[in-house]
């Protein structure tokens, strides 16, 4: 379901098998485990980058496992909206910079779980960044739709995420200022760039503490809906 590893200073996060990745609430839960096990071994110069293998990213909520619930399927869906929450906030109080590597696709919740990293790099040959809501019905949860406005700087592309439906490929999400990179062929040579940036990162030694503090007063409205304080640390 997921694996953690250490390289040195940088702790690799990935969703493992070659399926979709669908955030069911029992995967939620693992990541928010070792989540919170990266926080409780962070040192000085921690780094986090989150990738997985296989076609997909995350293709969202267990859209499925909802559904074979019948009259529940609202319930189930509420369930995993709430329980994958504290994932986001988890994200943004780890005490170090973060990375999320997208071997593939992205939709949905899925997507909202890569750009609850302060950086994203995409492949620029596999890949789509897509919020199906819009075409299956559901609403935007209002956590999801403000990280949308935190991350992403523009109407045109909050517009064209969140609002058209549509697939957008990295070369066309590096353009909207979506993510911060789309030049590589592989799943492994986004995984370089990125550890690449890590190690760069991890040099800084920064304060873990600090770089978290600075990062929520970033976002004070999502931090607000997410239940997070943005009080300067003592130093």
């Amino acid at each position: 379901m997921c694996t953690l590893e250490k390289r040195g200073d940088l702790f690799l996060l990935t969703l493992t098998g070659d399926d979709e990745h669908r955030l069911h609430p029992d995967t939620i839960a693992s990541i928010l485990s070792l989540l919170d096990q990266v926080k409780s071994e962070s040192t000085r110069g921690s780094v986090l980058i989150t990738t997985a293998h296989g076609k997909f990213f995350s293709n969202g909520f267990d859209l499925a496992w909802a559904q074979s619930a019948g009259s529940g399927a609202i319930g189930r869906m509420h369930q995993m909206v709430e329980s994958f929450k504290p994932v986001v906030a988890a994200l943004f109080e780890l005490p170090m910079p973060t990375i999320a590597a997208l071997n593939g696709h992205a939709a949905a919740s899925g997507l909202i779980f890569a750009l609850s990293h302060d950086y994203v790099y995409m492949r620029k040959d596999r890949g789509v960044l897509y919020m199906s809501e819009v075409d299956i019905g559901l609403p935007v949860p209002d956590y999801f739709s403000a990280l949308v406005v935190a991350k992403i700087g523009t109407s045109i592309a909050r517009r064209e995420l969140l609002l058209s439906g549509k697939k957008l490929k990295g070369e066309e999400a590096v353009a909207l200022g979506i993510v911060d990179s789309a030049a590589h062929d592989s799943t492994e040579s986004v995984v370089e760039a990125t550890v690449s940036l890590g190690e760069s990162l991890a040099a800084k030694k920064w304060s873990g503490e600090v770089y978290a503090s600075i990062r929520k007063s970033l976002y004070p409205e999502l931090c607000k809906l997410l239940s997070l304080t943005t009080k300067t640390p003592n130093l």
